[in-house]
């Protein structure tokens, strides 16, 4: 018996039939021929088949398919210019514990599909297919049941399904997906709006006391309340150094900071994703204000500068050497800026890249693989370290989203190992930097949209990030 709870109680489309048509027609033009699969998801047991994680449904296949139903295939048949939506209807059983579901036929006609069928003819699509020696296309999986799904019907093992993926089924994804609609964007503002009430909550609960747990667990109830859920696991911690620090049981501490990056998930599937710096107790000291001003700067010189045709590339090393150049300022760092920056020495401190594209995902289609989202021929993935976890390099264009996120830290583990290999000496005040390693770390990051012109930050209002404006924030609430 399947879970359907999430379908009785949110029979929900994100837009209307038109656009899902629209969209299929689109992806069939650049794929240009074979049979198209788009796999929905199935429902995930927690620890135990009846106990499932919370839905969700994969993003891919509601940007074409629309539906919110588990166990669903999308088909589209290029060359007899068919579409198929493929599912099993649900049974008594189902209607009994979860409610009604409407048949696979009509949650088909509700996105302009004009056929559907039960999940055992499918094989028999995929057998005539592969006996007329059309292509099959299909995304990289990247849960185990789909390689296993996908293994069985295609006659492959399931660890080869995701280097077996259709490159162009790929990129005519991501050419469509990382543009985004109106109708989107207004999406990812609903998404913005539940962020800025999470973030604010938690700069109104950060105090000394109160356990890094309990704020995280606020800001979790606000985006199950009001949208599907929290668009990533919350990150929110006194050891801001540590890039996916997850809330602990410690209680927060006056004098150090707290570092939230937390954000939401709409009922529709589109996300927020904002960074912010609390300093516990309400006072930035002179220390944290000499940091902070410098990833503030970094983090403006993004919304001043980004635009059409500009390469993320060079945006990002563009904040490196800002950032290079102030922290020479403080003595941290020393010698040649571009030299520092092209020797990768400032990645002590920025050992990650300056944001993603942001969607239905919150590193948006990042399961299609990097490479193909992210970078082009243009613009290839680095080897530097630091470097290496730039999500995108390519030249932005008007409807991407993209997070802008620089950030400091003070890795001790990290610190400590370059010092001892004797790396970038010529760049590195060590001496200087130890006195740091017990100050954690400092990111800042909003959600930009590429206009024609340059850039907005999206969302009615911006969360205070401004050193005087979060000081007063927290005074005041």
């Amino acid at each position: 018996m399947l879970n359907f709870a999430i379908i009785a109680k949110k029979q929900v489309k994100m837009f209307a039939k038109s656009t899902y048509s629209e969209r299929r027609n689109t992806l069939k033009k650049l794929v240009g021929s074979g049979l198209i699969l788009i796999w929905g998801n199935n429902d995930a047991p927690a620890n135990y088949p009846a106990n499932a994680y919370k839905y969700r449904q994969d993003s891919s296949f509601l940007y074409y398919f629309g539906q919110q139903r588990e166990g669903l295939v999308g088909v589209i048949d290029i060359d007899n210019d068919k579409e198929y939506l493929i599912g099993n209807d649900i049974d008594i059983d189902d209607i009994i514990w979860f409610g009604y579901v409407p048949s696979v036929k009509e949650l088909a006609e509700q996105v302009g599909i004009a056929n559907s069928a039960p999940l055992d003819e499918l094989k028999q699509l995929i057998d005539r297919a592969q006996a007329k020696a059309q292509r099959i296309h299909y995304l990289p999986p990247y849960r185990h049941d789909i390689m296993i799904q996908l293994g069985d019907l295609l006659g492959i093992h399931p660890l080869k399904t995701r280097e077996c993926a259709s490159i162009d089924l790929i990129q005519a994804v991501v050419k469509m997906r990382a543009t985004k609609s109106d109708e989107e964007i207004a999406e990812i503002e609903k998404a913005m709006e539940i962020g800025y009430e999470m973030h604010t909550t938690a700069m109104k609960a950060c105090k000394p006391g109160v356990t890094e747990q309990h704020i995280a667990g606020l800001l979790e109830g606000i985006a199950h309340g009001r949208g599907c859920k929290v668009s990533f696991q919350t990150i929110l911690t006194m050891h801001g150094e540590i890039q996916h620090g997850v809330p602990s049981m410690n209680p927060l501490e006056a004098g150090r900071l707290m570092l939230c990056d937390a954000g939401a998930e709409t009922n529709e599937n589109y996300c927020s994703d904002n960074t912010r710096v609390t300093p516990i107790g309400g006072k930035f000291t002179q220390r944290q204000r000499d940091i902070y001003s410098i990833v503030e700067s970094c983090h403006d010189l993004v919304i001043e500068k980004a635009r059409p045709d500009l390469k993320w590339l060079d945006m990002h090393l563009d904040v490196c050497r800002m950032m290079t150049d102030r922290l020479k300022d403080l003595g941290l760092m020393k010698g040649n800026t571009e030299d520092a920056v092209q020797a990768g020495a400032h990645a002590l401190f920025l050992p990650h890249g300056l944001g993603h594209m942001m969607g239905m995902d919150v590193h948006d289609m990042e399961g299609l693989g990097q490479n193909y989202v992210g970078f082009d021929n243009e613009v290839q993935p680095s080897t530097q370290f630091g470097l290496n976890c730039l999500r995108c390099g390519r030249r932005l264009q008007k409807g991407f989203v993209m997070t802008d996120e620089p950030g400091i830290y003070f890795i001790p583990h990290l610190i400590d190992l370059w010092k001892s290999k004797g790396m970038h000496t010529d760049f590195i005040n060590y001496d200087k930097v130890e006195t740091f390693k017990d100050f954690g770390g400092i990111r800042l990051e909003d959600d930009i949209l590429i206009t024609e012109t340059g850039c907005r930050v999206l969302g009615k209002q911006i969360i205070p990030y401004h050193i005087n404006d979060v000081e007063e924030f927290i005074q005041n609430n």
